[in-house]
């Protein structure tokens, strides 16, 4: 999953940036306003988390903006404005949810993923498969009751085909979801990553359709 982190304070982004890349997210961070509105409208992330008081423009203006171009991404607002009028505002402009400076940052990790399953239509942190279970919390995969370790990069392309199982997903899109904007992005590799996960998976569960992309079989939930 790829996220897009607004948030000028870089003694706040820095770790938080490193927390959500250990929880497997792929982080794209900006530090104002304007370069946030853009990459908002020119990247396809899975949610952004959005400090309302960025430099440039607020961000109350880059959500508006964004939701005026149909750009309908989960945004969990960020804000040190503990007041309520504040946060009637960012959900009226159409945030999703709202967290309050400071927060815990397991709070905030359990929200994000919240939006993430709603957007997806999935209701558990723990995803289901048939016999492939994942816990989006911890990371950790089972087959048929026993853990199986993955990679980071496994790790990134189960929890999205998961996220969107029985659907067809490109290896174009893959590869948009699971790097961060500054790193190479070879979509041959994803090749390599679905062929390992093929090895620690039943057989059938990754399906290749020809010309079109994955798609993850099984009663996923």
């Amino acid at each position: 999953m790829r996220i897009l982190l607004a948030e000028d304070e870089s003694a706040l982004a820095q770790p938080l940036r490193n927390t959500l890349r250990e929880q497997g997210y792929a982080v794209d961070w900006v530090d104002n306003g304007t370069d946030a509105q853009h990459q908002g409208l020119v990247e396809d992330y899975d949610a952004v988390i959005l400090d309302l008081g960025l430099p440039g423009a607020d961000g109350l203006s880059v959500l508006q903006a964004w939701r005026r171009e149909g750009r309908d991404v989960p945004v969990l607002i960020l804000t040190a404005r503990d007041h309520w009028s504040e946060k009637v505002a960012g959900i009226d402009a159409g945030a999703d949810d709202y967290l309050s400076k400071p927060f815990h940052t397991e709070e905030l990790l359990a929200r994000l993923r919240a939006l993430i399953r709603r957007r997806s239509g999935v209701q558990n942190p723990v995803l289901h498969a048939g016999s492939v279970t994942l816990d989006t919390r911890s990371g950790r995969l089972s087959v048929n009751g026993q853990t199986v370790a993955l990679t980071s990069h496994e790790y990134k392309v189960l929890a999205y085909l998961m996220h969107h199982a029985n659907a067809v997903v490109s290896r174009t899109e893959l590869t948009d979801h699971i790097y961060e904007q500054d790193l190479d992005r070879d979509s041959n590799t994803i090749e390599v990553f679905i062929g390992r996960l093929r090895k620690k998976l039943p057989e059938g569960t990754i399906e290749t359709l020809r010309g079109l992309g994955y798609r993850l079989s099984g009663d996923a939930s």
